[in-house]
C-alpha cells in the first residue's frame, strides 16, 4: 500500500518541498491564461480537494470502523494512483463551477509532475511504498533489513524525466490540449508493470489493486483522449476543457 508507518520530520519536509517546487516551476512555465484570482484559487482547491479525497478512497472503505471515527482521514494511507483521477475531476468541476473555459491541463502537467516526483522521494524518506527483495547493488535496506527495489525512487524518476519531456515540448504542436492525459496514461502504463516489484497483494487473476486501477486509468484517459481529439478536429479553434 502507498502509505508509510510514521510520519516523520524528514518526511513532512520533502512533501513541503514538493509543494513548493512544484508552484515554483508553475510559475516559470505557466503561460498567462486570463484566470481571476479566484478562479486561480477554485482550480488549486478543485486539484487538492479532489486528489485528497480520492487518493484516501481504499482506505476510507477498506477499514469501515475507522470511516466512522475519522481516524482513516488522519491515519497514513493514499494512493497517487486514484489522487491523480481526483485532482484531474477536481480541476474539472472547479473550473465549470468558476467559469473557466480554457484548458489548464498543458499547463499543469509540468508543474504537477515535478511536484509527484518529488514527493516520491518523500515515500523514500519515509520507508514506505518500497518494493520486493533483490539481489541488484542499488538494494536497499528498509524496515525489515531486507535490500528491496527502492521503488519510490524508480517512481521518482519516472516523474521528473516525464516532467522534463513534457517541458520540451514546449510550443510545438505536439499532444497539444491533450499533454495532461497523455502524462496519465503513461504513468498508469509505468504502474501496472511495476507492481510485479512492489509486494502488494493480489486481488482478482493474479494483478493487485493498483493494477486493476491503473488498468481503469488507462481506459478512462483514453476514452478521454480519443473525444477530446476527435472534438479538436471538429474545433480546432475550440479551447476549452
Amino acid at each position: 500500500m502507498d502509505h508509510a508507518p510514521g510520519i516523520s520530520p524528514a518526511y513532512v519536509a520533502v512533501m513541503i518541498a514538493s509543494v513548493v517546487a512544484g508552484v515554483l516551476v508553475s510559475r516559470r512555465t505557466q503561460r498567462p491564461l486570463g484566470l481571476t484570482r479566484g478562479q486561480r484559487l477554485a482550480v488549486a482547491a478543485g486539484a487538492l480537494i479532489g486528489g485528497t479525497f480520492f487518493a484516501k478512497l481504499p482506505y476510507l472503505f477498506g477499514d469501515l470502523d475507522a470511516l466512522i471515527s475519522g481516524r482513516a482521514w488522519l491515519e497514513n494511507g493514499r494512493t497517487l494512483t486514484l489522487g491523480l483521477v481526483g485532482g484531474y475531476f477536481g480541476v474539472e468541476i472547479a473550473k465549470l463551477a468558476s467559469g473557466v473555459r480554457v484548458k489548464t491541463g498543458d499547463g499543469l502537467v509540468v508543474p504537477v509532475a515535478v511536484a509527484v516526483g518529488v514527493g516520491r522521494i518523500g515515500c523514500f524518506v519515509a520507508g514506505c511504498c518500497f518494493g520486493t527483495p533483490t539481489t541488484l547493488p542499488w538494494g536497499v535496506r528498509f524496515h525489515d533489513g531486507v535490500p528491496r527495489h527502492p521503488t519510490q525512487l524508480y517512481e521518482a524518476a519516472f516523474h521528473l524525466t516525464a516532467a522534463v519531456a513534457l517541458h520540451t515540448l514546449g510550443e510545438r504542436p505536439v499532444f497539444v490540449r491533450q499533454r495532461i492525459k497523455v502524462y496519465f496514461l503513461a504513468y498508469f502504463f509505468y504502474r501496472f508493470f511495476t507492481e510485479w516489484l512492489r509486494e502488494e497483494p493480489r486481488v482478482a487473476l493474479g494483478l493487485t489493486l493498483y493494477q486493476w486501477l491503473s488498468l481503469g486509468g488507462l481506459a478512462l484517459f483514453g476514452a478521454l483522449y480519443a473525444y477530446d481529439a476527435r472534438r479538436f478536429t471538429a474545433h480546432p479553434d475550440r479551447s476549452a476543457a
